[in-house]
């Protein structure tokens, strides 16, 4: 079998799909992107056409170790997602080849299903709050807030205050049987982040995330004072050689690698097992579409210390209006119950692409790009 072809589809509305084809008929998809430069994600997997065509699909690894060391510059988000993506498809196409899971591949289950959250959203305490009960009605069990507006390096005691109140608003809404994690999004510099910290644990938050930016996880060391939650990060980490460090500072407690940005399945999955032997928790990112989510859940499936797994495809809606899994055939895959997802059984990812479809949506190319957040003085800010 023989690699014939690869090629890309934009997807609505930010995403990015991968198709690799063989000359056995059997075909994989990824999902190569880094949000708001899904042009660039595309010149980067076209680079290795060369390489990949009339190449053997099945040894993934020899493709992914090329592809990290034959770049005499390597790493970061561009190159790391680019691998990440073709080596979704790759495990794809094995599954489908050998007529199992990836999972299986992966050296089989070790749980029969995994607990999903779900972010909830609002400008005002009142608008979260609500968010946050419909959340509930939905079945969910954990759910994730993003409360913080522009934050300074040291901002105001009313900029504080708001903040307690959104985050004091959800958990009135939703008492204390459901979990909240808090998720500062890499916005709060380390003079805030111990401040912030330390003002919402009283609402006992299952993790804060990002309280300082990955490239200032030195901070860490300090803010972990402030606060008896674990302190989660990672999503924009995007190989084993960036989490080494650390794990061995040993401050962290959850690590959140996005499948589409951290080498795919091969490197999340070897990243997982560093984690496991410093006793740390793996909940990976994904706001992505149906493709990365399944990655994460076959990878998931065979990962002992994943705890949780994050998604945005709304699994409630099955529907051909769902922007995230309207292109597949197989819209009921991912079965929800009592805030847990089913693990897919089919061969692969096992998630049936119409292809037809993504055509369609490929032509109408999006150009997204995120907001640019600015303070009350003007200084440009995390978004």
């Amino acid at each position: 079998m023989k690699i014939t072809d690869m090629k890309l589809y934009f997807m609505p509305h930010r995403f990015l799909l991968l198709k690799i084809e063989t000359d056995a008929g059997i075909c994989g998809w990824g999902e190569p992107l880094v949000e708001g430069r899904a042009a660039t994600l595309e010149a980067s997997v076209n680079e290795w056409r060369d390489y990949f065509i009339g190449k053997d699909p099945l040894r993934i690894e020899e493709h992914w170790q090329t592809m990290y060391r034959r770049a005499f510059y390597r790493g970061g988000p561009v190159l790391m997602s680019t691998i990440a993506g073709i080596d979704q498809a790759l495990w794809d196409i094995k599954g489908r080849y050998y007529h199992a899971p990836v999972h299986e591949m992966l050296g089989g289950k070790v749980k029969d299903k995994i607990k999903v959250y779900r972010s909830i959203h609002g400008d005002t305490p009142e608008e979260v709050a609500e968010d946050a009960r419909q959340a509930v009605r939905e079945g969910y069990t954990v759910i994730k807030t993003s409360p913080t507006d522009p934050t300074h390096y040291v901002d105001t005691l009313q900029s504080v205050n708001k903040l307690v109140e959104k985050v004091g608003a959800i958990r009135d809404a939703i008492g204390n049987n459901i979990d909240m994690a808090i998720d500062f999004h890499g916005r709060i510099h380390k003079p805030m982040a111990k401040v912030l910290v330390r003002e919402l644990d009283q609402f006992h938050p299952l993790f804060m995330e990002e309280p300082v930016l990955p490239e200032n996880k030195e901070a860490l060391r300090e803010v972990a004072k402030y606060t008896s939650a674990p302190i989660a990060i990672g999503e924009r980490m995007y190989s084993r050689w960036d989490y080494k460090s650390l794990f061995e500072q040993g401050y962290v407690d959850i690590i959140q690698p996005d499948l589409s940005h951290a080498g795919g399945i091969s490197e999340a999955r070897r990243i997982a097992a560093m984690a496991e032997a410093y006793d740390v928790a793996v909940a990976p990112h994904c706001p992505l579409d149906a493709i990365a989510f399944s990655s994460c859940i076959q990878m998931g499936a065979a990962t002992p210390n994943l705890v949780l797994q994050e998604q945005s495809i709304d699994i409630h809606d099955a529907s051909d209006t769902n922007p995230r899994i309207n292109f597949l055939k197989n819209k009921e895959v991912f079965h929800f119950k009592d805030g847990f997802v089913e693990i897919p059984e089919g061969p692969g990812l096992g998630v049936e692409v119409d292809e037809e479809m993504v055509q369609e949506q490929n032509k109408n190319r999006h150009n997204w790009k995120n907001p640019m957040w600015r303070t009350y003085d003007g200084t440009p800010i995390e978004w």
